[in-house]
């Protein structure tokens, strides 16, 4: 069912700079201010609103795809909007009735973190900087290149562990391997990665071997919560508790407290919703099968129950926002080689999922989190400042 009134109440309330919206009957509103329009959204198709009120995210994101919304302006600054209006598509509750199902069975885990990460290293590295990080860099400078700051990211991780030579760490979640690899190199440290994504994998062993690290690196191609293997003096996982699932938030902190040793340290690093945890119905389906954004304040309740102590929180929002927005610069100027393997579909969803990111990023919907751990009291073998952590 299509009902252009319905339509135009949704979008008359989700915008607070000023856009044009044209319909399919040719006929234009302006919503959001009577100024110059910053964006301009062109409706090729009827949107049926049936549709829209199960899940708006999905019914959009899904019209986007498919060319049957057009967007003439910045997508990023568009989802802005929505997200700092609190009736918009992407706040009222009204808009967020239906959730594709999801389970986090190991067999489940595997297939929805290959899913995407299994897109092939040769896609991820026409974007990405030459350290094939994909998480938040770490702009310490705002001229920082993007492999300066995510450099930059990885050692900020490492001296916030304090790491001392000859001890091991364990790398949940290792991706292509950057972090443990400088961690071996640069700070002496014998590593472990575990990653469920078959081409990380093989990225990982050939590095390994392209830089003579097999006596103090290896990689594992494994579930987390399968690893036998002594417990380590350190711990760091990056960008791995949004996929394990709400129910499931508890046993990973408790596997970081098993495979950690005695007094040992860890730096856990991930997207935080400051508010209460959430699903994206569109991220869910099309990006992240799977993927779901803990609250801060349950994350916090996880890590006391499973007996680690928080030692330091750090919050690197606007780091995130900046990264995304590389990527997504990156991701354009790659984008005539990368259509010669993927669809218009697909680019038009890469592209989106990256603005949108950024955008709920910018508007605060989201946040990136460090959060340093200890087993046993808490800082008891770290310095007594930060100061140490910038060193």
């Amino acid at each position: 069912m299509f009902d252009n009134f319905v339509l135009k109440q949704v979008l008359k309330k989700s915008f607070n700079i000023p856009v044009v919206v044209t319909y399919p009957d040719g006929k234009t509103e302006q919503y959001g201010g009577n100024g110059h329009p910053e964006v301009a959204i062109k409706l090729n198709d009827e949107i049926a609103i049936n549709d829209l009120r199960k899940n708006a995210s999905i019914t959009l994101g899904e019209a986007y795809m498919d060319g049957r919304i057009e967007i003439d302006g910045s997508i990023q600054k568009l989802i802005l909007s929505a997200y700092q209006n609190a009736d918009s598509f992407l706040r009222s509750s009204k808009y967020r009735h239906f959730l594709p199902k999801q389970t986090h069975t190991q067999a489940k885990s595997k297939a929805d973190v290959q899913s995407h990460y299994d897109l092939g290293n040769d896609f991820y590295a026409q974007w990405l900087d030459e350290t094939m990080t994909y998480s938040c860099a770490y702009f310490e400078d705002p001229h920082l290149s993007l492999k300066e700051a995510q450099m930059a990211k990885v050692h900020h991780i490492l001296k916030k562990l304090n790491p001392q030579p000859g001890q091991t760490l364990l790398d949940i979640g290792c991706g292509w391997g950057t972090l443990m690899l400088t961690a071996a190199k640069e700070y002496d440290l014998k590593v472990v990665g575990i990653t469920l994504s078959q081409e990380q994998a093989r990225a990982v062993n050939e590095r390994i071997k392209a830089e003579g690290l097999e006596n103090r690196a290896q990689v594992i191609l494994e579930d987390y919560r399968q690893l036998d293997h002594a417990p380590f003096d350190y711990i760091t996982s990056v960008g791995m508790f949004e996929h394990v699932g709400p129910e499931n938030l508890g046993e990973y902190f408790q596997t970081v407290e098993r495979y950690l040793a005695p007094n040992g340290v860890a730096l856990i690093h991930g997207i935080t919703r400051q508010q209460s945890g959430a699903y994206n119905g569109w991220i869910n389906k099309y990006i992240f099968p799977g993927g779901y954004i803990p609250g801060m304040t349950e994350i916090l309740g996880h890590i006391v129950d499973a007996g680690l102590q928080l030692t330091d929180l750090e919050t690197l929002r606007r780091h995130y926002q900046k990264t995304l927005e590389t990527w997504d610069r990156n991701f354009k100027q790659a984008s005539p080689e990368i259509a010669k393997t993927h669809d218009q579909r697909f680019m038009r969803m890469w592209d989106l999922y990256l603005q949108a990111c950024a955008a709920s990023f910018e508007s605060g919907n989201i946040d990136c989190i460090q959060y340093l751990l200890t087993k046993g009291p808490s800082g008891q073998n770290l310095p007594m400042t930060r100061d140490y952590m910038t060193k």
